[in-house]
């Protein structure tokens, strides 16, 4: 039986990006796996090791017991020092144990998802011993690969698959934290609009509506009087939204019409993970 059917979306991103991984790192040199990614503290190697750990407790394995060293500048709060644990354990893992465990672990994941018979809203384990329910588990994972790819192709300068179906799952999580941006971070006006045109490869545009309560929703519809409107590549976009970039070596690239104050606080709160 495969994948719930409201799921296969989340599944064949995934497939589609997790094999462009194995893809890349495969013909790599032994020096090649310490090259820095734009993920914050990690190299090629710790990439690639986060992605073989995260996939490994989908399936169920046991976290392995080990303790990190007290330097890790980007170790910084629980959640990061709970990702840390897969990535160090494997540090001085060489190139073919790597690969290796990668193909592997994509053979018994890919297996799980073709027998996978739970419902979408069952409940898995999530990290930091929480719960979530197996949809939300598949949409990250999705969601994590494809970022993670894109780290590895900016580190091994191997640009590519930025409309993929993992760009299209990536593209509407971050819009979903849209709303609170505009709305609670940056307080924008009620009854105003706020318009993303984004260009590129993936090519949107969202108006971000906040009510006369304060509330924020986002919707594909135009507005004709937004008190804000940003327009930005999506390379730009998500590499901002995830970290991945600071806003100072990208402002020049971000047009702001409006109110530049607002504007300026919805980018300063436009980082939603790391």
């Amino acid at each position: 039986m495969t994948v719930h059917p409201s799921l296969q979306n989340y599944a064949d991103a995934w497939t589609h990006s997790v094999e462009a991984i194995a893809a890349l790192v495969q013909p790599l040199a032994e020096g090649d796996w310490n090259r820095r990614t734009p993920c914050p503290g990690w190299s090629v190697r710790d990439v690639v090791s986060h992605v073989i750990g995260m996939e490994c407790e989908m399936l169920g394995d046991p976290r392995p017991i080990h303790t990190l060293p007290r330097d890790l500048y980007h170790v910084t709060d629980e959640l990061t020092r709970y990702m840390e644990m897969q990535v160090d354990v494997r540090r001085h893992h060489t190139s073919p144990e790597m690969t290796s465990e990668l193909e592997y672990t994509i053979i018994r994941r890919a297996r799980q998802l073709r027998n996978e018979t739970r419902q979408p809203d069952a409940t898995v384990r999530a990290p930091l011993g929480k719960e979530q329910t197996l949809e939300r588990a598949m949409q990250l994972r999705a969601f994590d690969i494809w970022v993670h790819e894109q780290d590895l192709r900016t580190a091994l300068g191997q640009p590519g698959n930025l409309d993929s179906p993992g760009a299209h799952v990536t593209r509407d999580l971050l819009l979903s934290a849209l709303p609170k941006i505009v709305a609670k971070d940056a307080e924008a006006p009620r009854n105003s609009a706020v318009v993303i045109d984004v260009h590129g490869p993936l090519e949107f545009m969202r108006t971000v509506r906040v009510d006369a309560d304060g509330r924020g929703t986002i919707d594909g519809a135009p507005s004709l009087g937004p008190v804000v409107s940003l327009a930005l590549d999506w390379e730009t976009y998500f590499r901002l939204a995830c970290g991945r970039v600071r806003l100072a070596a990208v402002a020049d690239q971000i047009k702001a019409d409006g109110d530049q104050e607002l504007a300026d606080a919805m980018l300063r709160a436009f980082t939603v993970t790391r």
